[in-house]
């Protein structure tokens, strides 16, 4: 048994859809369950060639054994949420997906708040999906729970009772941060964050287990920071170099452009304490050099790319276990 959390090292857009989809494929949990503020945060997974864009449902969803998990401290869109469920309907999400009874669900007001508020939407950069308003609300104590909408009753369930239940009967579990460590309300470049706490800690409380059940923390670094949105960004590199390098991306979410930046060994180290990190992902090693694209052995790693896994360790601290060498899950390293 073992319960692994998932966490993103950076702004967000590290390559944790890839990871976990990895983990999930390899380790076969039975539940993956889903921490994180809520529909702000997109993640892209790539199946057989075919690429998802998801923003609700656990991106674990391509192992077809698992639960599909939503905590209570995650907010839902049931409009997304219903959307993804048929548009993953070959997946069989439909009869995988439990959402808890006392998630918070964002409404209409709470968009049209998100994105009428120049502070949010202009000075911070939000992504309009509500998730702030609607966190402001559940502070309030006015927010309307899962539990109180129809159209969520066929996937409600107690989401604390089922991950504690696999747990205490020797079942794999995986815990799937959204956002990053640096978006975080309470460590991150504030205010230039999102409206609630995004470390390993956070999530654990999210899908509701104490902190004695985690036996792993693995920390998603991507070999070149990206940052969507307004904020500090040390190591940021000017428009002209990422287009020179071939870094051009784009928010899942938003679609706006991804500011781009060179790997912060600082911040790496501050975010693998804050989050007790037992072990590191690092994804696009084949951006960093593309002679490593699609290596799956790490003995056939380049000499320009093992040269910088092991300075992240040096610099870190921390193991780097899993290496992401291209979109496909199998385009893999796995040393764990």
């Amino acid at each position: 048994m073992t319960c692994t959390i998932v966490v993103g090292g950076q702004w967000g857009d590290e390559g944790k859809g890839k990871i976990i989809s990895y983990i999930c494929e390899k380790d076969k949990p039975s539940v993956v369950a889903r921490g994180g503020v809520g529909p702000n945060a997109g993640h892209s997974v790539e199946v057989d060639g075919k690429k998802y864009g998801i923003r609700m449902v656990p991106t674990g969803f391509p192992n077809r054994s698992s639960k599909l998990a939503v905590g209570a401290g995650v907010l839902v869109d049931v409009a997304v949420l219903l959307k993804e469920v048929e548009m993953l309907k070959e997946f069989n999400i439909k009869d995988r997906v439990i959402i808890d009874y006392n998630c918070g669900v964002i409404e209409e007001k709470h968009k049209e708040m998100d994105k009428s508020n120049s502070h949010l939407s202009k000075e911070i950069g939000s992504t309009g999906t509500g998730c702030g308003p609607a966190n402001v609300d559940r502070a309030m104590r006015t927010l309307r729970l899962a539990k109180e909408f129809d159209a969520l009753k066929p996937f409600l369930g107690d989401v604390s009772d089922l991950v504690n239940e696999a747990l205490e009967n020797g079942e794999n579990v995986l815990i799937e941060g959204t956002q990053g460590t640096l978006l975080s309300l309470y460590y991150g470049s504030y205010p230039y964050v999102t409206s609630n706490d995004t470390s390993a800690s956070a999530f654990a409380s999210d899908v509701g287990i104490g902190p004695t059940k985690v036996d792993e923390v693995i920390v998603v670094f991507k070999s070149y920071p990206t940052r969507v949105g307004e904020g500090p960004f040390p190591t940021e590199m000017d428009v002209e170099e990422a287009e020179k390098l071939g870094l051009v991306e784009y928010g899942t979410v938003t679609g706006r452009r991804r500011r781009i930046g060179y790997f912060d060994y600082d911040l790496a180290k501050k975010v693998c304490r804050l989050n007790g990190a037992t072990a590191i992902a690092v994804t696009c090693l084949d951006k960093y050099d593309e002679e490593c694209y699609g290596l799956t052995n790490y003995d056939d790693i380049t000499e320009k790319g093992l040269a910088f896994i092991k300075e992240i360790e040096e610099k870190v601290g921390v193991p780097v276990k899993i290496i992401s060498t291209g979109p496909e899950l199998h385009q893999t390293i796995d040393i764990r």
